[in-house]
């Protein structure tokens, strides 16, 4: 097949690349080796996360460093064994997590946040999703009255600092808005302006169905490589190749593997994470999403049953799913929640791909014309794709792009 451009991967990312690049007149084909909306834009916490605008770095206190040292917590678990293969990301991570380090990558990232809701918006009403978003926001429950003071000051600041609307609860107000919720959460804060997902692979499925019914195309094939050709690219895939004039990479944690034959090595580390999804005890019922982030899990009400996505898991990414974090986790949900029976057998597992500097890779190959990236969102894809896709397009198609792109370039690591 030939067309004008091609978007491989079909997670959030891609598919909001195709979809801005379709809207402005561009012919585009959408390949990936599975159908749209699996992968990580499947079994995330189903959150469009405007209220998170400082990035998810390495605590500098060292009472919470020790906590995750012991590998003993639902936060965070690493595989001893793996940790030397990514000592330099770490060591980068590290770095970048220094409170005035943190502070400019927050206000590199903010135009993209910035964007997310309207973006999504936007999307869900030409594909008629409405039904798989709620916008009532999500709850961050604490534990204990210290950290409830601890929250009401943060509550402030960033209603200060970015205009984020948001409630102090106390466990009068947490009991108003979540009955269900035990006394273990004595209070929290209502982040308000989020968007949160019922179904985030149907979303997914749903924006790339809006791309075909357009015009789009879309193929089930796994790519072996990339290559130049004459002024254009051709893509090598299981069983044949295609010519296009152009290529974009959004391959997530994968992307690499295109890539590094071409000379590109991005310093890109899969941060695993798994859920499960568990039907309510009783009558119980959950309205909000919700992050006990003490302990270092989201509870989130899904089409499914009500999902407990788990932290950070630095392990290879070819390991076994494992429950490991879910069972942690699990264990302190139910101090939160009457979780009852287990929907699957076995635990989802999908890999966020982080950059060092907790920033994607968006814009132009610079080593090659044609070739463009974007990739390595982490924690954020779901809440960054349809922003990402807007902004790469403007770049493609020489519009002024609505953010600064030169953050995102892949410069910054060659």
């Amino acid at each position: 097949m030939t067309s004008e451009i091609f978007v491989l991967g079909a997670g959030i990312v891609g598919v909001s690349v195709a979809l801005h690049l379709q809207e402005r007149g561009r012919s585009v084909v959408l390949l990936d080796r599975n159908a749209p909306g699996e992968g990580a834009s499947f079994g995330n916490a189903g959150l469009i996360e405007r209220a998170s605008v400082i990035p998810y770095a390495i605590p500098r206190d060292w009472r919470a460093l020790l906590g995750h040292a012991s590998n003993r917590n639902a936060a965070v678990r690493y595989d001893p064994a793996f940790l030397p293969r990514i000592a330099p990301w770490l060591l980068g991570y590290w770095r970048a997590s220094h409170p005035d380090r943190l502070k400019k990558i927050a206000s590199e990232l903010l135009p993209l946040i910035e964007a997310c809701l309207g973006e999504h918006e936007r999307l869900v009403d030409a594909a008629g999703l409405s039904h798989l978003l709620r916008r009532d926001g999500w709850i961050e429950v604490v534990r204990s009255a210290a950290t409830l003071e601890e929250a009401g000051r943060r509550s402030a600041d960033m209603q200060a600092t970015y205009g984020l609307a948001s409630d102090v609860l106390d466990r009068q107000a947490l009991t108003r808005l979540e009955p269900a919720l035990r006394s273990a959460a004595i209070g929290g804060i209502h982040w308000r302006d989020p968007f949160t997902v019922s179904d985030p692979g149907a979303l997914t499925k749903g924006y790339a169905a809006l791309f075909e019914a357009r015009g789009g195309t879309i193929l089930r094939e796994g790519v072996n490589h990339i290559a130049p050709e004459g002024a254009g690219w051709r893509i090598a895939t299981e069983n044949r190749s295609h010519s296009s004039a152009e290529v974009v990479v959004a391959l997530g944690a994968y992307s690499n593997t295109l890539l590094s034959p071409l000379g590109y090595r991005i310093p890109l580390v899969a941060k695993r994470g798994h859920h499960m999804h568990f039907r309510p005890e009783g009558e119980a019922t959950l309205r909000h999403s919700v992050l006990d982030e003490e302990i270092g899990y989201v509870l989130s009400p899904m089409t499914a049953g009500i999902r407990l996505t788990t932290g950070i898991e630095l392990a290879a990414p070819d390991a076994p799913a494992n429950r490991i974090q879910l069972d942690r986790a699990e264990r302190r949900a139910r101090e939160i929640f009457q979780l009852g029976m287990p929907v699957e057998d076995k635990p989802w597992l999908g890999l966020r791909p982080a950059t060092p500097d907790m920033k994607p890779v968006i814009g132009p190959a610079n080593r090659h014309p044609g070739l463009w990236l974007a990739f390595g969102h982490a924690h954020h894809g779901l809440t960054l794709g349809p922003a990402t896709g807007r902004l790469l397009a403007e770049l493609m198609t020489g519009e002024t792009p609505f953010a600064d792109p030169s953050p995102f370039d892949i410069g910054r690591f060659l």
